[in-house]
């Protein structure tokens, strides 16, 4: 029998631009390998994500919920009778139980004594700033300060203060990097008189530009005798909050934020001498011992169940519980170190891109370094004339191409009025020209008249982002250069 030896013929399969990057970057931040465990979990746990083909890059927005969340929880209520905290009968002692693991659980977490601190269940962070708010003992002696870079809900305690006759003071940022000036804080909690009661608001992390502002400025405070409430929604879900090291005054919180279910249930962490100060305006349901109706008095409960209205979201509660072992078991070390790489990778990246006449893409609103941020990019995109692509079509192209990413303000209004230079003479000729002023007429104002833009385009990587999300968002990215405005 003939023998033929037919020749080997090799196919080389051509190597595809995703996987000349993904070569450059595992050898670029070799320390990515040690994030592994994430990869793993994102099949496990969030198929659903490459199986519809998303790209999730709204974590500031919100976090993602796994299965297995969803099944341990779903179990506990199947297997038990619970009932409405609010009594001694065998159920609601039961969930009573629940509740109170719960504010254990929470207090463990953030490295909370129970002796100092105690876990008030709200809807969300922004009912946790609403509860300090009406309650904080404001006089007309009394400065509010909060920082420029701050959410609404810390911007609307204002009205409390100024209704009580408060001074009220915003410590500006700086651009680009829109960090503080630290250099006048001192100055600033020098307006403060030292008797009065006077309180500082701040983000632990900015959900407009991700800047990370310093927790040592607690110590500043209190030092003077300030009291200090740090808004930590931003911050907890991709970074280790020390309670007991930085000791704040009041921390606010919003669960779905770290783990995304459930929603609907946040808190405020207090310290139990700060919470004496507080003087609530009025009582519900829960957080009264004793009302009569003939007399009209009426006997507040005590710590925290003064502060929690009517029935707490207790079928909700235990989930809490579920969330936070299930992220102390991932590592939250783990999921920073993630979250870092790729928000260095991605700033590195954008900043890279540029039109064909020199003229850079994008502009990143916030720190280019590592230092003092988190995994939240605000960014700007402009044609080659350098005029300004219009946010809400950028958004509008991003959904075509499955891309979860934000747009406009992010209800941080006095970022984003620094970040694009918007002066309190521009803002107000606005306010008293438009009769029925929108976002989107701000905008229209705002580039007619100043060629400036308003809001900016926001990615967010968290809990389980790959390399391949923030590289589909590049690809996206490079879909805007060497083209005008006009012609989109």
């Amino acid at each position: 029998m003939m023998t033929v030896n037919l020749p080997v013929i090799s196919i080389h399969r051509p190597v595809s631009p995703f996987d000349k990057a993904w070569s450059a970057f595992q050898s670029l931040y070799p320390a990515y390998a040690n994030t592994r465990v994430l990869d793993e979990l994102r099949r496990r746990e969030y198929g659903r994500l490459d199986n519809q083909g998303h790209v999730y890059l709204d974590y500031t927005g919100g976090s993602l919920y796994a299965k297995s969340q969803l099944t341990a929880h779903h179990a506990l209520l199947n297997h038990h009778v619970f009932g409405n905290p609010h009594s001694q009968n065998p159920t609601s002692l039961a969930m009573t139980e629940r509740v109170e693991q719960g504010r254990r659980t929470i207090l463990d977490y953030f490295n909370a004594s129970p002796e100092e601190y105690v876990v008030i269940f709200t809807a969300n962070a922004s009912g946790a700033i609403k509860l300090v708010g009406e309650a904080y003992p404001f006089t007309g002696q009394s400065h509010y300060l909060l920082t420029a870079d701050n959410h609404n809900s810390i911007n609307g305690i204002r009205q409390f203060a100024e209704a009580k006759g408060a001074q009220i003071s915003y410590i500006p940022v700086v651009p680009p990097e829109l960090c503080l000036d630290l250099a006048t804080i001192p100055e600033y909690l020098r307006l403060g008189r030292p008797q009065a009661p006077n309180l500082l608001a701040f983000p632990a992390q900015s959900n407009f530009s991700g800047v990370q502002h310093p927790l040592e400025l607690i110590q500043v405070a209190h030092a003077r005798g300030w009291d200090v409430l740090l808004d930590a929604a931003s911050f907890a879900p991709t970074n280790r909050l020390d309670v007991s090291r930085w000791q704040p005054d009041f921390v606010t919180l919003s669960f779905y934020k770290i783990f995304g279910y459930p929603t609907g249930i946040g808190c405020l962490l207090a310290r139990r001498s700060a919470l004496a100060k507080l003087q609530r305006p009025w009582f519900a349901g829960g957080a009264v011992s004793l009302v009569s109706v003939r007399s009209q008095h009426h006997l507040m409960a005590p710590d925290e169940m003064g502060y929690e209205d009517g029935t707490v979201n207790y079928i909700n509660i235990p989930a809490v519980e579920i969330g936070l072992k299930y992220v102390r078991r991932i590592s939250m070390d783990v999921i920073h170190t993630r979250v870092q790489i790729l928000t260095e990778w991605l700033i590195d990246r954008l900043l890279k891109l540029q039109h064909q006449n020199g003229h850079p893409l994008v502009y990143l609103h916030g720190p280019k370094e590592m230092q003092r941020r988190g995994g939240t990019l605000a960014m700007n995109f402009y044609d080659p004339a350098g005029v300004p692509f219009n946010v809400f079509v950028v958004e509008q192209l991003a959904n075509k191409a499955n891309i979860s990413l934000r747009t406009g303000c992010f209800c941080n209004p006095g970022a984003s009025e620094f970040a694009h230079g918007l002066d309190a003479q521009q803002l107000d000729t606005f306010w008293q020209s438009c009769p029925t002023p929108t976002p989107a007429s701000l905008n229209e104002y705002m580039l007619a008249q100043h060629t400036r833009a308003v809001g900016a385009t926001r990615v967010s990587v968290g809990l389980v982002s790959n390399f391949a999300d923030v590289y589909k968002f590049i690809v996206f990215a490079r879909s805007f250069l060497n083209r005008s405005v006009s012609a989109m």
